[in-house]
Protein backbone atom coordinates (compact mmCIF):
# COMPACT_ATOMS: atom_id res chain seq x y z
CA UNK A 1 0.00 0.00 0.00
CA UNK A 2 1.45 3.23 -1.09
CA UNK A 3 1.30 5.55 2.05
CA UNK A 4 2.02 9.70 1.56
CA UNK A 5 4.43 10.76 4.43
CA UNK A 6 1.81 12.66 6.33
CA UNK A 7 -0.21 8.56 6.30
CA UNK A 8 3.22 7.89 7.91
CA UNK A 9 3.69 10.43 10.50
CA UNK A 10 0.28 10.13 11.77
CA UNK A 11 0.87 6.17 12.15
CA UNK A 12 3.86 6.76 14.03
CA UNK A 13 2.44 9.67 16.07
CA UNK A 14 -0.27 7.17 17.16
CA UNK A 15 1.94 4.19 17.41
CA UNK A 16 5.29 5.32 19.24
CA UNK A 17 3.83 8.77 20.42
CA UNK A 18 6.82 9.42 23.02
CA UNK A 19 9.58 7.58 20.92
CA UNK A 20 12.19 10.12 19.82
CA UNK A 21 11.77 11.16 16.42
CA UNK A 22 14.44 13.67 15.46
CA UNK A 23 16.99 15.64 17.46
CA UNK A 24 18.71 18.84 16.27
CA UNK A 25 20.91 21.39 18.18
CA UNK A 26 20.69 18.92 21.30
CA UNK A 27 16.50 19.62 21.67
CA UNK A 28 14.89 16.10 20.77
CA UNK A 29 11.02 16.15 19.17
CA UNK A 30 8.84 12.74 19.79
CA UNK A 31 6.99 11.69 17.32
CA UNK A 32 3.65 13.44 18.59
CA UNK A 33 5.40 16.17 19.28
CA UNK A 34 7.01 16.71 15.57
CA UNK A 35 3.32 15.31 14.77
CA UNK A 36 1.98 18.23 16.40
CA UNK A 37 4.14 20.94 15.28
CA UNK A 38 3.88 19.83 11.78
CA UNK A 39 -0.18 19.71 11.99
CA UNK A 40 0.70 23.92 13.21
CA UNK A 41 2.77 24.67 9.69
CA UNK A 42 -0.14 22.90 7.69
CA UNK A 43 -2.65 24.83 9.01
CA UNK A 44 -0.02 28.49 8.83
CA UNK A 45 0.61 27.50 5.13
CA UNK A 46 -3.46 26.76 4.27
CA UNK A 47 -4.13 30.28 6.35
CA UNK A 48 -1.51 31.83 4.31
CA UNK A 49 -3.19 30.45 1.19
CA UNK A 50 -0.75 27.51 -0.22
CA UNK A 51 -3.38 25.04 -1.34
CA UNK A 52 -2.82 21.62 -2.65
CA UNK A 53 -0.56 21.50 -5.59
CA UNK A 54 1.71 25.05 -4.53
CA UNK A 55 5.02 24.79 -3.94
CA UNK A 56 6.48 25.88 -0.90
CA UNK A 57 10.16 27.15 -0.87
CA UNK A 58 12.42 26.34 1.76
CA UNK A 59 16.27 28.21 1.68
CA UNK A 60 18.28 27.65 4.59
CA UNK A 61 21.15 25.23 6.00
CA UNK A 62 19.71 22.32 7.61
CA UNK A 63 17.34 22.45 11.04
CA UNK A 64 14.58 21.00 12.65
CA UNK A 65 11.94 22.66 10.62
CA UNK A 66 13.55 21.22 7.58
CA UNK A 67 11.56 18.01 8.37
CA UNK A 68 8.54 19.80 9.97
CA UNK A 69 7.94 21.44 6.49
CA UNK A 70 8.14 18.36 4.88
CA UNK A 71 5.85 16.38 6.88
CA UNK A 72 3.70 19.92 6.79
CA UNK A 73 3.65 20.07 3.16
CA UNK A 74 2.37 16.12 3.09
CA UNK A 75 -0.27 17.09 5.13
CA UNK A 76 -1.93 19.75 2.57
CA UNK A 77 -0.73 18.21 -0.39
CA UNK A 78 1.71 21.17 -1.18
CA UNK A 79 5.21 20.46 -2.86
CA UNK A 80 7.74 21.14 -0.55
CA UNK A 81 10.51 22.79 -2.67
CA UNK A 82 14.10 22.55 -1.53
CA UNK A 83 16.83 25.49 -2.61
CA UNK A 84 20.45 25.04 -2.44
CA UNK A 85 21.48 27.85 -0.58
CA UNK A 86 25.32 27.04 -2.13
CA UNK A 87 23.64 29.07 -5.46
CA UNK A 88 24.48 32.45 -6.31
CA UNK A 89 21.68 34.82 -5.78
CA UNK A 90 21.41 34.90 -9.74
CA UNK A 91 20.69 30.64 -9.60
CA UNK A 92 18.24 31.11 -7.35
CA UNK A 93 16.62 33.73 -8.81
CA UNK A 94 16.17 31.77 -11.85
CA UNK A 95 14.75 28.84 -9.37
CA UNK A 96 12.54 31.13 -8.56
CA UNK A 97 11.24 32.32 -11.57
CA UNK A 98 10.23 28.78 -12.77
CA UNK A 99 9.13 27.17 -9.31
CA UNK A 100 7.20 30.18 -8.82
CA UNK A 101 6.36 28.84 -4.80
CA UNK A 102 3.34 30.49 -3.32
CA UNK A 103 5.20 30.60 0.00
CA UNK A 104 8.78 30.76 0.83
CA UNK A 105 10.50 30.00 4.09
CA UNK A 106 13.91 31.26 4.47
CA UNK A 107 16.96 31.48 6.96
CA UNK A 108 18.57 34.91 8.02
CA UNK A 109 21.47 34.09 6.51
CA UNK A 110 20.30 32.98 3.40
CA UNK A 111 18.11 35.29 2.85
CA UNK A 112 20.22 37.98 1.38
CA UNK A 113 20.50 35.54 -1.84
CA UNK A 114 17.02 36.87 -2.48
CA UNK A 115 18.29 39.91 -3.39
CA UNK A 116 16.70 40.26 -7.01
CA UNK A 117 14.21 37.57 -7.29
CA UNK A 118 10.66 37.79 -7.87
CA UNK A 119 8.86 39.73 -5.10
CA UNK A 120 7.69 36.95 -2.75
CA UNK A 121 6.03 36.39 0.74
CA UNK A 122 9.22 34.97 2.88
CA UNK A 123 9.07 33.59 6.41
CA UNK A 124 12.10 34.31 8.26
CA UNK A 125 12.88 31.14 10.19
CA UNK A 126 13.45 32.29 14.14
CA UNK A 127 11.44 34.32 15.78
CA UNK A 128 8.81 35.39 13.04
CA UNK A 129 8.41 31.39 11.81
CA UNK A 130 7.99 30.61 15.28
CA UNK A 131 5.34 32.66 15.78
CA UNK A 132 3.79 32.60 12.38
CA UNK A 133 3.32 28.48 13.36
CA UNK A 134 2.01 29.14 16.64
CA UNK A 135 -0.96 31.27 16.16
CA UNK A 136 -2.21 28.31 14.58
CA UNK A 137 -3.70 24.84 15.99
CA UNK A 138 -2.20 21.37 16.00
CA UNK A 139 -4.92 20.04 14.02
CA UNK A 140 -4.09 17.86 11.34
CA UNK A 141 -5.38 19.05 8.21
CA UNK A 142 -5.74 15.41 7.11
CA UNK A 143 -4.90 15.73 3.72
CA UNK A 144 -3.98 12.27 1.92
CA UNK A 145 -2.47 12.03 -1.46
CA UNK A 146 -2.97 10.40 -4.17
CA UNK A 147 -0.18 7.80 -5.27
CA UNK A 148 0.77 10.40 -8.19
CA UNK A 149 0.64 13.49 -5.96
CA UNK A 150 4.16 15.30 -6.44
CA UNK A 151 5.71 15.86 -2.80
CA UNK A 152 9.09 17.10 -4.08
CA UNK A 153 10.38 19.54 -6.85
CA UNK A 154 14.24 19.11 -5.86
CA UNK A 155 16.59 21.29 -8.67
CA UNK A 156 19.69 19.90 -10.29
CA UNK A 157 21.81 20.98 -12.86
CA UNK A 158 21.70 19.98 -16.41
CA UNK A 159 23.88 19.73 -19.24
CA UNK A 160 23.04 22.92 -20.94
CA UNK A 161 23.46 24.60 -16.95
CA UNK A 162 19.99 25.66 -16.90
CA UNK A 163 18.26 24.24 -13.56
CA UNK A 164 15.60 21.34 -14.18
CA UNK A 165 13.05 20.55 -11.06
CA UNK A 166 12.68 16.85 -10.66
CA UNK A 167 9.39 16.12 -9.81
CA UNK A 168 9.00 13.58 -6.98
CA UNK A 169 5.56 11.84 -6.23
CA UNK A 170 4.31 10.02 -3.39
CA UNK A 171 4.69 6.77 -5.06
CA UNK A 172 8.53 7.19 -5.61
CA UNK A 173 9.08 8.56 -1.99
CA UNK A 174 7.11 5.83 -0.60
CA UNK A 175 10.07 3.13 -1.23
CA UNK A 176 11.83 5.51 1.66
CA UNK A 177 10.68 3.11 4.60
CA UNK A 178 11.21 0.03 1.95
CA UNK A 179 14.89 0.84 1.55
CA UNK A 180 15.22 2.10 5.23
CA UNK A 181 13.96 -2.13 6.43
CA UNK A 182 14.79 -4.14 3.67
CA UNK A 183 18.14 -2.63 2.30
CA UNK A 184 19.75 -0.31 5.27
CA UNK A 185 18.33 -3.10 8.22
CA UNK A 186 16.64 0.22 9.56
CA UNK A 187 14.14 -0.50 12.33
CA UNK A 188 12.36 1.36 15.48
CA UNK A 189 15.62 0.87 17.80
CA UNK A 190 18.09 2.60 15.06
CA UNK A 191 19.50 6.27 15.45
CA UNK A 192 20.65 7.64 11.84
CA UNK A 193 23.05 10.60 11.90
CA UNK A 194 22.26 12.82 9.08
CA UNK A 195 24.55 15.67 7.89
CA UNK A 196 23.19 15.57 4.02
CA UNK A 197 21.63 18.87 3.04
CA UNK A 198 17.69 19.24 3.22
CA UNK A 199 17.88 20.53 -0.65
CA UNK A 200 19.29 17.29 -1.66
CA UNK A 201 17.68 13.88 -2.26
CA UNK A 202 19.82 12.35 -0.03
CA UNK A 203 18.48 14.80 2.67
CA UNK A 204 14.94 14.60 1.87
CA UNK A 205 15.05 10.89 1.14
CA UNK A 206 17.70 8.99 2.80
CA UNK A 207 17.57 11.78 5.80
CA UNK A 208 14.17 10.58 6.53
CA UNK A 209 15.15 6.94 6.18
CA UNK A 210 15.03 5.89 9.79
CA UNK A 211 12.18 8.16 10.28
CA UNK A 212 9.92 6.34 8.30
CA UNK A 213 10.40 3.22 10.40
CA UNK A 214 9.71 5.27 14.09
CA UNK A 215 13.62 5.23 13.90
CA UNK A 216 15.43 8.43 15.25
CA UNK A 217 16.85 11.02 13.34
CA UNK A 218 19.90 13.14 14.57
CA UNK A 219 20.38 16.45 11.78
CA UNK A 220 23.63 18.01 12.03
CA UNK A 221 23.66 21.35 9.94
CA UNK A 222 26.80 20.86 8.87
CA UNK A 223 29.30 18.30 8.46
CA UNK A 224 32.19 19.17 11.67
CA UNK A 225 34.22 16.05 11.56
CA UNK A 226 34.81 16.05 15.38
CA UNK A 227 31.20 16.57 16.13
CA UNK A 228 30.13 14.01 13.70
CA UNK A 229 32.45 11.77 16.01
CA UNK A 230 30.73 13.38 19.54
CA UNK A 231 27.45 12.74 18.30
CA UNK A 232 27.94 8.74 17.31
CA UNK A 233 29.05 8.39 20.81
CA UNK A 234 26.83 10.58 22.68
CA UNK A 235 23.56 9.53 20.72
CA UNK A 236 24.03 5.66 19.97
CA UNK A 237 24.39 6.20 16.40
CA UNK A 238 23.47 2.59 14.25
CA UNK A 239 23.29 4.55 10.57
CA UNK A 240 24.52 7.20 8.62
CA UNK A 241 25.83 8.38 5.15
CA UNK A 242 28.30 10.26 3.71
CA UNK A 243 30.34 10.68 1.16
CA UNK A 244 34.24 9.34 0.55
CA UNK A 245 35.46 12.59 1.51
CA UNK A 246 33.97 13.51 4.62
CA UNK A 247 34.79 9.85 5.55
CA UNK A 248 38.83 10.81 5.06
CA UNK A 249 38.49 14.02 7.08
CA UNK A 250 36.54 11.80 9.78
CA UNK A 251 39.78 9.39 10.06
CA UNK A 252 41.68 12.85 10.91
CA UNK A 253 39.71 13.48 13.90
CA UNK A 254 42.13 13.51 16.79
CA UNK A 255 41.82 10.74 18.72
CA UNK A 256 39.07 8.94 16.65
CA UNK A 257 40.79 5.28 16.57
CA UNK A 258 40.06 5.72 20.88
CA UNK A 259 36.51 7.03 20.20
CA UNK A 260 33.47 5.04 21.34
CA UNK A 261 32.14 4.15 18.20
CA UNK A 262 30.72 0.76 18.70
CA UNK A 263 27.12 1.73 18.82
CA UNK A 264 27.52 2.35 14.33
CA UNK A 265 25.88 -0.64 12.14
CA UNK A 266 26.35 0.61 8.64
CA UNK A 267 28.07 3.17 6.93
CA UNK A 268 26.83 3.84 3.38
CA UNK A 269 28.68 5.80 1.20
CA UNK A 270 28.02 7.61 -2.35
CA UNK A 271 28.84 9.44 -5.47
CA UNK A 272 32.22 7.63 -6.04
CA UNK A 273 33.89 4.92 -4.90
CA UNK A 274 35.72 4.44 -1.74
CA UNK A 275 39.03 3.87 -2.99
CA UNK A 276 41.27 0.58 -1.78
CA UNK A 277 43.86 2.79 0.92
CA UNK A 278 40.53 4.94 2.42
CA UNK A 279 38.53 1.78 2.94
CA UNK A 280 40.79 0.03 4.47
CA UNK A 281 41.41 2.77 6.92
CA UNK A 282 37.85 3.55 7.16
CA UNK A 283 36.98 -0.64 8.41
CA UNK A 284 40.09 -0.58 10.82
CA UNK A 285 39.13 2.89 12.26
CA UNK A 286 35.30 3.20 12.40
CA UNK A 287 34.96 -0.82 12.92
CA UNK A 288 31.42 -1.15 10.92
CA UNK A 289 29.94 -2.12 8.45
CA UNK A 290 30.29 -0.47 4.91
CA UNK A 291 27.73 0.11 1.67
CA UNK A 292 28.20 1.66 -1.71
CA UNK A 293 24.72 3.58 -2.94
CA UNK A 294 24.42 4.89 -6.76
CA UNK A 295 21.15 6.99 -7.07
CA UNK A 296 20.30 10.34 -7.95
CA UNK A 297 17.58 13.21 -7.95
CA UNK A 298 15.41 11.95 -10.60
CA UNK A 299 15.30 7.95 -9.16
CA UNK A 300 13.99 9.43 -5.85
CA UNK A 301 17.37 8.18 -4.52
CA UNK A 302 19.20 4.93 -4.10
CA UNK A 303 18.63 2.08 -6.92
CA UNK A 304 21.67 0.23 -6.58
CA UNK A 305 23.54 -1.03 -3.43
CA UNK A 306 26.86 -2.95 -3.33
CA UNK A 307 26.17 -4.88 0.06
CA UNK A 308 28.67 -5.28 3.24
CA UNK A 309 29.60 -8.69 2.31
CA UNK A 310 31.44 -7.12 -0.88
CA UNK A 311 33.47 -4.47 1.00
CA UNK A 312 36.46 -6.83 1.31
CA UNK A 313 39.65 -5.50 0.12
CA UNK A 314 41.50 -8.41 0.50
CA UNK A 315 39.74 -10.86 -0.48
CA UNK A 316 39.35 -12.61 -3.74
CA UNK A 317 36.16 -10.33 -4.84
CA UNK A 318 37.99 -7.26 -4.18
CA UNK A 319 37.78 -6.05 -7.58
CA UNK A 320 33.91 -5.58 -6.93
CA UNK A 321 35.31 -2.35 -4.46
CA UNK A 322 35.17 -0.79 -8.07
CA UNK A 323 31.40 -1.57 -8.83
CA UNK A 324 28.31 0.24 -7.42
CA UNK A 325 26.91 -2.98 -6.81
CA UNK A 326 23.55 -4.24 -8.42
CA UNK A 327 19.69 -3.14 -8.30
CA UNK A 328 17.52 -3.49 -5.76
CA UNK A 329 14.46 -5.77 -6.18
CA UNK A 330 12.28 -3.42 -7.36
CA UNK A 331 14.21 -1.47 -9.29
CA UNK A 332 14.73 -2.74 -13.06
CA UNK A 333 18.54 -1.66 -14.93
CA UNK A 334 19.54 -1.95 -18.40
CA UNK A 335 22.61 -1.27 -19.94
CA UNK A 336 22.10 0.25 -23.55
CA UNK A 337 24.26 0.91 -26.23
CA UNK A 338 23.37 4.83 -27.46
CA UNK A 339 23.85 4.13 -31.25
CA UNK A 340 21.55 1.06 -31.23
CA UNK A 341 19.39 1.53 -28.12
CA UNK A 342 19.90 -2.47 -28.17
CA UNK A 343 20.88 -4.23 -24.31
CA UNK A 344 24.52 -3.95 -24.04
CA UNK A 345 26.46 -7.40 -23.70
CA UNK A 346 28.05 -8.41 -20.33
CA UNK A 347 31.53 -5.78 -20.59
CA UNK A 348 30.36 -3.22 -23.03
CA UNK A 349 30.44 0.09 -21.68
CA UNK A 350 26.50 1.52 -22.14
CA UNK A 351 24.06 3.86 -20.83
CA UNK A 352 22.68 3.17 -17.47
CA UNK A 353 18.78 3.10 -18.08
CA UNK A 354 16.17 2.85 -14.75
CA UNK A 355 12.79 1.58 -14.80
CA UNK A 356 11.17 1.29 -11.32
CA UNK A 357 7.91 3.19 -9.50
CA UNK A 358 10.53 5.38 -7.80
CA UNK A 359 11.44 7.46 -11.06
CA UNK A 360 10.55 11.02 -10.94
CA UNK A 361 7.41 11.82 -13.20
CA UNK A 362 9.38 14.54 -15.26
CA UNK A 363 10.54 17.67 -15.08
CA UNK A 364 8.66 20.74 -14.07
CA UNK A 365 7.88 23.01 -16.80
CA UNK A 366 10.45 20.80 -19.20
CA UNK A 367 8.60 18.83 -21.33
CA UNK A 368 10.97 18.43 -23.67
CA UNK A 369 13.57 17.26 -21.33
CA UNK A 370 11.27 15.20 -19.79
CA UNK A 371 10.63 13.49 -23.14
CA UNK A 372 14.66 13.10 -24.03
CA UNK A 373 15.38 11.51 -20.13
CA UNK A 374 11.91 9.29 -19.87
CA UNK A 375 11.81 6.54 -22.58
CA UNK A 376 8.87 4.49 -23.84
CA UNK A 377 8.14 1.69 -21.25
CA UNK A 378 8.51 4.35 -18.30
CA UNK A 379 12.94 3.44 -18.53
CA UNK A 380 14.75 6.61 -17.16
CA UNK A 381 17.96 7.60 -19.08
CA UNK A 382 20.40 8.42 -16.66
CA UNK A 383 23.12 9.79 -19.11
CA UNK A 384 25.58 7.35 -16.71
CA UNK A 385 28.32 5.12 -18.91
CA UNK A 386 28.97 2.25 -17.12
CA UNK A 387 29.14 -1.79 -18.10
CA UNK A 388 27.85 -5.02 -16.12
CA UNK A 389 29.79 -7.63 -15.13
CA UNK A 390 28.44 -11.23 -16.17
CA UNK A 391 27.09 -11.48 -12.13
CA UNK A 392 25.21 -8.38 -12.39
CA UNK A 393 27.48 -5.78 -11.18
CA UNK A 394 27.61 -2.49 -12.40
CA UNK A 395 31.11 -0.59 -12.87
CA UNK A 396 30.23 3.02 -13.59
CA UNK A 397 33.09 3.52 -16.44
CA UNK A 398 32.47 7.41 -17.38
CA UNK A 399 29.91 10.25 -17.58
CA UNK A 400 28.00 10.59 -20.85
CA UNK A 401 27.15 14.06 -19.38
CA UNK A 402 30.62 14.87 -18.66
CA UNK A 403 29.61 15.41 -14.95
CA UNK A 404 32.31 16.45 -12.19
CA UNK A 405 31.62 15.61 -8.79
CA UNK A 406 33.32 17.42 -6.31
CA UNK A 407 32.89 17.00 -2.29
CA UNK A 408 29.41 15.10 -3.34
CA UNK A 409 27.97 17.98 -5.34
CA UNK A 410 27.59 17.35 -8.93
CA UNK A 411 29.31 20.03 -11.43
CA UNK A 412 28.48 20.04 -14.77
CA UNK A 413 31.13 21.52 -17.11
CA UNK A 414 28.57 23.73 -20.14
CA UNK A 415 26.97 25.57 -17.19
CA UNK A 416 30.72 26.71 -15.89
CA UNK A 417 31.62 26.93 -19.85
CA UNK A 418 28.74 29.21 -21.06
CA UNK A 419 30.22 31.61 -18.22
CA UNK A 420 33.69 31.55 -19.01
CA UNK A 421 32.52 32.62 -22.95
CA UNK A 422 30.93 35.44 -21.92
CA UNK A 423 34.31 36.55 -20.82
CA UNK A 424 36.29 39.12 -23.44
CA UNK A 425 39.42 37.18 -23.41
CA UNK A 426 38.06 33.32 -23.82
CA UNK A 427 37.83 32.39 -27.68
CA UNK A 428 37.11 28.42 -26.42
CA UNK A 429 36.78 27.05 -23.27
CA UNK A 430 36.22 22.68 -22.35
CA UNK A 431 36.23 22.53 -18.56
CA UNK A 432 37.93 18.93 -17.25
CA UNK A 433 37.48 17.26 -14.09
CA UNK A 434 40.88 16.18 -12.04
CA UNK A 435 42.15 14.68 -9.44
CA UNK A 436 41.50 16.54 -5.98
CA UNK A 437 43.43 15.30 -2.73
CA UNK A 438 40.39 16.54 -0.33
CA UNK A 439 36.96 16.45 -3.05
CA UNK A 440 37.88 13.47 -4.95
CA UNK A 441 37.61 15.83 -8.46
CA UNK A 442 37.36 19.91 -9.00
CA UNK A 443 36.80 21.69 -12.32
CA UNK A 444 39.68 22.68 -14.67
CA UNK A 445 39.26 25.44 -17.58
CA UNK A 446 41.46 24.66 -20.42
CA UNK A 447 41.09 28.20 -22.58
CA UNK A 448 41.89 29.04 -25.51
CA UNK A 449 42.35 33.25 -25.50
CA UNK A 450 41.75 35.99 -27.74
CA UNK A 451 44.40 37.16 -29.67
CA UNK A 452 45.97 40.48 -28.16
CA UNK A 453 43.74 39.06 -25.11
CA UNK A 454 46.13 38.49 -21.65
CA UNK A 455 43.49 37.57 -19.14
CA UNK A 456 45.36 35.78 -16.42
CA UNK A 457 44.55 32.34 -14.48
CA UNK A 458 43.14 34.28 -11.72
CA UNK A 459 40.89 37.09 -13.44
CA UNK A 460 39.31 34.11 -14.86
CA UNK A 461 38.43 32.20 -11.65
CA UNK A 462 37.47 35.41 -10.10
CA UNK A 463 35.42 36.12 -13.20
CA UNK A 464 32.87 33.04 -12.85
CA UNK A 465 32.74 33.16 -8.89
CA UNK A 466 30.70 36.99 -9.85
CA UNK A 467 28.54 34.74 -11.96
CA UNK A 468 27.97 30.87 -10.00
CA UNK A 469 28.41 29.03 -6.76
CA UNK A 470 32.34 29.27 -5.29
CA UNK A 471 32.24 25.04 -5.30
CA UNK A 472 31.07 25.49 -9.12
CA UNK A 473 34.09 26.81 -10.12
CA UNK A 474 37.10 25.93 -11.54
CA UNK A 475 40.09 25.94 -8.62
CA UNK A 476 42.68 26.08 -11.92
CA UNK A 477 42.82 27.17 -15.22
CA UNK A 478 45.16 25.86 -18.51
CA UNK A 479 46.42 27.21 -21.18
CA UNK A 480 46.05 26.19 -25.12
CA UNK A 481 46.88 26.76 -28.55
CA UNK A 482 43.92 24.85 -30.01
CA UNK A 483 41.25 22.47 -28.38
CA UNK A 484 41.22 18.83 -29.78
CA UNK A 485 38.55 18.10 -31.89
CA UNK A 486 37.70 14.73 -33.90
CA UNK A 487 36.41 15.11 -37.79
CA UNK A 488 33.16 16.32 -37.53
CA UNK A 489 34.19 19.33 -35.39
CA UNK A 490 32.89 17.51 -31.83
CA UNK A 491 35.37 18.29 -28.95
CA UNK A 492 37.49 15.65 -27.39
CA UNK A 493 37.37 15.75 -23.69
CA UNK A 494 38.87 12.39 -22.79
CA UNK A 495 42.15 14.03 -25.03
CA UNK A 496 42.06 16.60 -23.19
CA UNK A 497 41.49 14.93 -19.36
CA UNK A 498 45.50 12.90 -20.90
CA UNK A 499 46.95 16.47 -21.84
CA UNK A 500 45.68 18.62 -19.06
CA UNK A 501 45.25 17.09 -15.59
CA UNK A 502 48.48 17.66 -14.37
CA UNK A 503 49.47 20.60 -12.39
CA UNK A 504 48.34 23.55 -13.84
CA UNK A 505 50.31 26.81 -14.83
Amino acid sequence: MIRSYAEILRSLAADRPEAPALTYDDQTWTFAELHARSSRTAQALRAAGVHAGDRVGLLTRNCAECFELLFACSKIGAVYTGLNWRLSAAEISAILDDATPALLIAGATERALLAGSMTLRTIELGIEFTGWRDAHPALDPGHVGAPDEPILLLYTSGTTGLPKGAIITNEGLSYTPRLAAQAWAMGPDSVNLVAMPMFHIGGCGYGSSVMTVGGHTVLLRDVIPAQVIDCIRRYRVTHTFFVPTVVQSLLKVPGVEAADLGSLELLMYGAAPMGDVLLKRAIAVLRCRFMQAYGMTETSGTVTVLNPDDHDPEGPRAIRLNSVGRPLPWVELRIVDPDTLDDAPSGKVGEIWIRTAMNMAGYWNKPEETRATIMPGQWLRTGDAAYRDTEGYVYLFDRFKDMIISGGENIYPAEIENVLNGHPAVLEVAVIGVPHERWGESPRAVVVRRPDHTASAEELIHFTREHLAHYKCPTSVVFADTLPRNASGKLLKRALRLTHSGNAR
